[in-house]
């Protein structure tokens, strides 16, 4: 899921985020505005996070959500920001966990409502649900998907929030639409579903849409909803997230795809690209201390790579496959076979965590790639099905299973070490935001804010 401000973060600035919780004053690096926070990284340096929850234990509140949404939460002050789809005829289909084929599902044809959902961080009151779009879906999607998969973003200003083959729509802070855009509705593979989330950077709003038919990667201006540009890409049906990498030489969109990883300015124009990847592409490109990571690992595909790039590439960086390389003037290293599928990797304290969606863990020193577990795919021993990305902080790693068991492992070791399993008992693929010392997780049905025991005495 650069470093800890983002693009829309140093627009506003520390003055514009001046909160109290506590007591305490609350600055801008305690929001959480897009998926996996502030550099698409999954981290907080909270000392005062939880370890340890369950259904009733350091929960602040746990409030209802109409709808299905695979969409993560998103804060800013004192509002949190999701999205759902409601069927408004007919009950969804009972989602079955793990992995396995026949999860294609035909074209609805019914209505489904489309809604941004604002809740108070400090209770859990929904302060307003506002409609986007209501009308029978274009598409289908799999049974594991939902029609509200994508992750809104924020820039204190306005709540973006993007509907795949329905359009983007832009909230103020109290509900009011803004402006909305249509980008065109274009079939999936399978009739899988959109998953990939907007990223947004000074001003700007990226939207990417890898589908069957007509794949393109849009800019939008953040402010008025005007389409500044569009550009065709050579891809087929992809589900990663753009991020916006703001390295020492220069802002760069970093898209992944099947055929391509193409890394763009910010007008457009193509800097650099690299072949490799698997035949389906979901990770969320990231970065830390100058290296950008990406990764791919569709299970049946023969190539699972994880890349650590350098700043300041430009034309086709692609390994020699003939060669046998691992590395380039630009790549830093390489592991063609550690890439996860579903899940974003997670790096903490100089170490890459790779979660695989069948219940292994691996660690890899992040500035050398060398494997640090030894054997070097360790099984976790719990469940085999994981789609929700990790997250860290507390010198710990955090892996939540789609049927609700969190995992907490220390960092460092030969072996992870599972110290903890915190029961939500309830289906949970949305990935968790943490903000003010507060961890927020989307099961199906519900938001909970779990905290710790101090600060869930103050809020109730």
């Amino acid at each position: 899921m650069r470093c800890r401000w983002t693009g829309a973060m140093r627009i506003l600035g520390i003055a514009t985020s001046v909160f109290v919780l506590f007591g305490a004053a609350l600055s801008a690096d305690d929001n959480w505005p897009q998926f996996r926070g502030p550099g698409s990284r999954g981290v907080s340096d909270d000392p005062n996070l939880p370890e340890t929850w369950s259904k009733t234990e350091n929960v602040a509140w746990a409030t209802k959500v109409a709808g299905r949404g695979w969409s993560s939460p998103i804060v800013w002050g004192d509002k949190i920001f999701l999205t759902t789809a409601i069927k408004l005829k007919g009950d969804p289909e009972k989602v079955k966990p793990g992995l396995y084929f026949g999860g294609e599902r035909p074209t609805p044809k019914v209505p489904f409502r489309y809604a941004v959902v604002c809740l108070d961080f400090n209770t859990g009151k929904i302060l307003w649900e506002k409609t986007a779009y209501e009308g029978v879906p274009k598409f289908g999607a799999h049974l594991k998907n939902t029609m509200a998969s994508e992750t809104p973003v924020t820039d204190g200003e306005r709540v973006y929030a993007y509907f795949g083959n329905v359009g983007v729509f832009a909230f103020d802070f109290d509900g009011n639409v803004k402006w909305s855009r249509e980008l065109g509705a274009y079939p999936m593979a399978n009739n899988w579903g959109t998953a990939a989330s907007p990223a947004l950077s000074d001003g700007r709003l990226f939207v990417i849409d890898d589908n069957e038919k007509h794949s393109f990667l849009s800019a939008i201006d953040a402010a008025t909803g005007k389409e500044l540009w569009r550009k065709d890409r050579e891809e087929k049906s992809n589900w990663a997230t753009p991020y916006v990498w703001k390295n020492e030489k220069r802002t760069e969109l970093v898209t992944c795809g099947k055929n391509r990883v193409r890394s763009y300015d910010l007008d457009g124009k193509v800097l650099w690209e690299l072949s490799g990847m698997s035949s389906i592409v979901i990770p969320t490109p990231f970065s830390v201390d100058g290296l950008l990571y990406v990764t791919s690992g569709y299970v049946l595909s023969p190539k699972k790579p994880l890349f650590a790039i350098k700043p300041g590439a430009s034309g086709d960086i692609s390994l020699d496959a003939d060669k046998k390389e691992t590395s380039n003037k630009y790549i830093a290293w390489s592991n063609l076979k550690a890439g996860p599928y579903n899940v974003t990797p997670v790096l903490y304290k100089d170490v890459i965590y790779v979660l695989y969606d069948r219940g292994f863990l691996a660690s890899f020193d992040a500035r050398t790639g060398k494997a640090l577990y030894d054997p070097p795919l360790a099984r976790l021993g719990a469940s085999e099905h994981y789609t929700s990305s990790p997250w860290a902080y507390n010198g710990n790693v955090f892996c939540l299973s789609e049927e609700g068991q969190t995992l907490v492992i220390p960092t460092g070791g030969t072996k992870p070490k599972i110290v903890h399993k915190n029961e939500l008992d309830e289906l949970c693929m949305a990935t968790p935001a943490i903000a003010r010392g507060s961890l927020l997780i989307r099961t199906e049905s519900q938001l909970y804010r779990i905290t710790s025991k101090n600060r869930v005495a103050a809020a109730q």
